[in-house]
């Protein structure tokens, strides 16, 4: 069985002060939460049970409401005639189940812990590890279920995904080191934001990532890092790749850091030029 585990749980920082109400993958790109368009990917990509890791008070239990189903709601829709309203949500219930795991707060911070939180759903199954703020478009198909094809077919422990950059812009991101192996591109390790990078182009770490339950200890066993004293997601995927494949898969859709103001602005702007697109 796939899962998939969705972490919310960050303070929003870049929005605040919207975000002390609320939580910044709620925030609408056209009609829908961005977290929304992650959750339908997971779904695609083959995932029945999705935990989403939040963290407390008001804009963990925003996320909570969304996700939870709403019979009297549907059945107001439906006795009005409106049941097309409520179809996005039935749907999403109807394909997978929701467990919500409010991540501690125990003075740790960091991307790496949302996992920790859900080993327990995990259990020994492999697991989808997202980031519910960023974003991919793309006008049919999915990424992460392209993802997913993709590890199978290349029979690798792990796999995780890119977008391709400019290699003049990668000073912006977190930088994903190919090696080659079986005539394959796999993780070698990770740049954070190189400022001499010298390539033409660059893979960057956009926060999708499919992994086997066997990859949870390098979670588990993570020391805060050296940098920032923050546990870092990137550092277990890093340090479960030097013992394991771990592919890299570029994506197609357009990638969104929806974290961001300017970020989520150009993703509901490219979202109505792909609408636009479709209904022409």
């Amino acid at each position: 069985m796939l899962k998939a585990v969705i972490a919310v749980a960050g303070m929003g920082s870049r929005f605040f002060p919207i975000s002390k109400t609320i939580n910044k993958c709620m925030l609408p790109v056209l009609d829908r939460p961005v977290i929304a368009y992650a959750v339908a990917d997971a779904v695609a990509a083959g995932a029945r049970e999705i935990a989403i890791v939040h963290g407390s008070g008001e804009t963990g239990r925003q996320v909570r409401h969304y996700f939870t189903e709403d019979t009297a709601l549907r059945d107001f829709f439906t006795e009005r005639g409106w049941q097309q309203k409520y179809t996005p949500l039935a749907h999403l219930h109807d394909q997978a189940g929701f467990t919500f795991i409010e991540q501690p707060q125990d003075g740790r911070y960091g991307t790496a812990l949302p996992a920790i939180a859900a080993a327990e759903f995990v259990g020994d199954d492999d697991f989808l590890l997202i980031a519910g703020d960023d974003l991919l478009l793309r006008s049919d198909g999915s990424d992460l279920a392209d993802l997913a094809a993709a590890r199978t077919a290349a029979g690798t422990p792990g796999a995780i995904a890119a977008a391709t950059v400019p290699g003049e812009t990668a000073h912006r991101y977190g930088i994903l080191q190919p090696r080659t192996s079986d005539g394959r591109p796999v993780l070698d390790g990770l740049l954070e934001k190189p400022a001499d990078y010298a390539g033409p182009t660059a893979f960057i770490n956009i926060s999708r990532t499919l992994l086997p339950a066997t990859a949870l200890p390098y979670f588990e066993k993570l020391t805060p890092s050296p940098a920032n004293g923050e546990y870092q997601a990137t550092d277990a995927i890093a340090a479960f790749a030097r013992d394991h494949d771990v592919l890299i898969h570029p994506v197609t859709g357009q990638y969104h850091d929806c974290g961001n103001p300017a970020g989520w602005l150009a993703a509901n702007n490219a979202a109505v030029e792909l609408r636009a697109g479709a209904g022409s």
